[in-house]
């Protein structure tokens, strides 16, 4: 790595959280700094909420804790030096476990002399926006509540996200003593007897919240016109709580194993505690996180007795440290869009053209079956370009393997902010951009990603993966000379066919190109338009979902 690069943007930073210590590096150079690159990260699994309890008696944080914390924080010293982090690019930030200890102020003074790294401590208002923007983050645009769950504590506000704008409360978000660990206590403290008070306490508290956090008209609005309030949770007890949901959900198993962009709708987010017998055994639940499952459904009963208006639940890695980098960055980073931004590095040179070729075969009025807006938007066929010739280097035989993998495990696997109907309808696409063939293994992954999807979706993936196909035939090295983009036509079209008793809409296709030297290229892309208008290729057969498409080519005319 370029060490005066590290130098200008590496920024590290150590969240002092209550669950846990967070040790990261992030490279914030342009053109990616939006979606926060991760090149180094790390956890201590210390709970600094927990060391302050024996017998149910709050106590100083122990010099043992100390000293294995101290050497956590000097092995990190050691890699920030190893990857050439400036000092003044090393932020150690401490939360409401540290603010509260006994000890707080021995305790930062010690990290401070041995680590010469000073302490920043968040106050509980601080605390709580830069956590919402941890949020802001994780998602292209936000409107709705805002939660964040920690050991101690639950911060709440409401959050209008929008081109990198971000407003919350004047009153900033309301933090109440219900985090995972601390209702932990609670409920050992109160016993069964007591729930029911404890229960109606902290339901009473979460509706006065969002009366003094004076909700605008315009999210209350949205929630009465989409059947409620959307919710946005981050936090690691919500995001533990995320991945049970992701073990229980329609489509299993699961495709896409990452926590930011997932969500579900109001009937999927409290299950019975009795459809999991052994949370331990689910993917990214760790024991203490399991044993914390418990007060995280009770958390859960009140927040849905107090907001019983809530239509979709959108579950986000942002958090403190996410949200300290991204109020770090211009809002001109910031309002960029994650898809965009993350795929950008792959961009040919050609890109805007390519992109108007794209759409250009997408017909666009004139029928009841639209393409799905999010699987037309510029947005998502902008990043099928950037990534039209990605996978070009792989063996034929596994291209659509690779290009399908693209955006779970493959080039897009890190980046941060992406839905998970984003990352699905992509890598369909790019699945069939290089011929939709993949070997049996790779097939059920297929389905599950199709099943996500949902089959009106996934056919449009095919249609969209097709004609960037063709693209990609004509254009292999992603360069569109100079007069070129006039000389190829193409415009697609609804229309009516009659056949075999019945009428069935089809969508035409015409190209026509004044560009010599692309004949054989012209000849394969018509053949994979057709082809996937076949109803042995439509998702679920014949009487599943697809459309007929002819396609033909034209007489070059200026």
């Amino acid at each position: 790595m370029d060490a005066l690069r590290g130098a200008e943007y590496y920024q590290a930073l150590v969240d002092m959280g209550s669950n846990g210590i967070r040790f990261s590096i992030s490279d914030l150079s342009p053109p990616s700094a939006r979606v926060l690159p991760t090149i180094y990260q790390d956890r201590c699994g210390i709970s600094l909420y927990d060391a302050q309890y024996k017998a149910g008696e709050k106590v100083p944080i122990s010099q043992d804790i100390i000293t294995e914390l101290l050497a956590a924080l000097l092995r990190f010293k050691r890699v920030c030096e190893d990857f050439k982090v400036r000092h003044d690019r090393v932020r150690v930030v401490a939360t409401e476990a540290t603010r509260n200890a006994v000890n707080s102020e021995d305790f930062r003074l010690q990290i401070e002399k041995a680590t010469n790294w000073k302490v920043e401590m968040l106050a509980k208002e601080e605390e709580g926006s830069i956590g919402a923007m941890g949020v802001a983050s994780s998602f292209g645009s936000i409107k709705g509540l805002v939660m964040d769950l920690g050991g101690g504590s639950i911060q709440m506000t409401w959050m209008i996200s929008e081109e990198g704008h971000v407003k919350t409360s004047s009153k900033g978000s309301v933090s109440f003593p219900y985090g995972a660990a601390a209702m932990m206590r609670r409920l050992d403290e109160v016993g069964v007897k007591g729930q029911d008070p404890l229960l109606n306490e902290m339901s009473a508290n979460f509706e006065k919240a969002l009366q003094d956090l004076e909700i605008p008209d315009v999210l209350t609005k949205a929630a009465d016109d989409e059947g409620g309030f959307t919710l946005y949770l981050s936090g690691g007890g919500f995001r533990g709580w995320g991945y049970i949901l992701m073990s229980l959900y329609t489509v299993s198993p699961y495709p896409i194993p990452i926590i930011n962009g997932f969500r579900v709708p109001k009937s999927s987010f409290l299950p019975s505690l009795e459809q999991y017998s052994d949370p331990e055994s689910t993917f990214r639940i760790s024991s203490r996180r399991a044993s914390q499952l418990p007060a995280i459904t009770f958390l859960i009963k009140a927040l849905t007795r107090s907001i019983p208006s809530i239509s979709y639940i959108h579950f986000a890695q942002g958090g403190i440290r996410e949200g300290l980098l991204f109020s770090s960055l211009p809002i001109t980073t910031r309002s960029q869009h994650p898809l965009v931004t993350a795929t950008q590095i792959y961009a040919p040179p050609s890109t805007p053209s390519l992109v108007r070729l794209l759409e250009s075969c997408i017909p666009r009025s004139g029928s009841y079956r639209h393409p799905p807006t999010n699987l037309t938007s510029p947005t998502l066929l902008t990043s099928v370009i950037h990534l039209l010739h990605v996978n070009a280097p792989f063996p034929k035989d596994i291209n659509a393997a690779a290009a399908l993998r693209d955006t779970t495990t493959g080039v897009l696997g890190r980046a941060h902010g992406l839905s998970h109907i984003d990352r699905a309808l992509l890598a369909l696409v790019l699945c069939e951009r290089w011929g939709g063939e993949v070997s049996p293994i790779d097939e059920p992954f297929l389905a599950q990603m199709q099943r996500l999807a949902g089959p009106d979706a996934s056919w449009w993936a095919k249609y969209i993966g097709r004609v960037a196909g063709g693209i990609g035939e004509m254009f292999p090295a992603g360069v569109v000379r100079d007069g070129e983009e006039d000389m190829i036509k193409v415009s697609a079209r609804w229309d009516v066919m009659s056949g075999k008793g019945k009428n069935e809409e089809v969508i035409f296709v015409s190209i026509s190109t004044g560009i010599k030297g692309v004949e054989g290229a012209l000849d394969v892309w018509i053949h994979g338009l057709e082809k996937v208008g076949k109803k042995k290729h439509w998702i679920g057969g014949k009487e599943g979902s697809g459309m007929k498409v002819k396609a033909s080519i034209e007489p070059w005319k200026r």
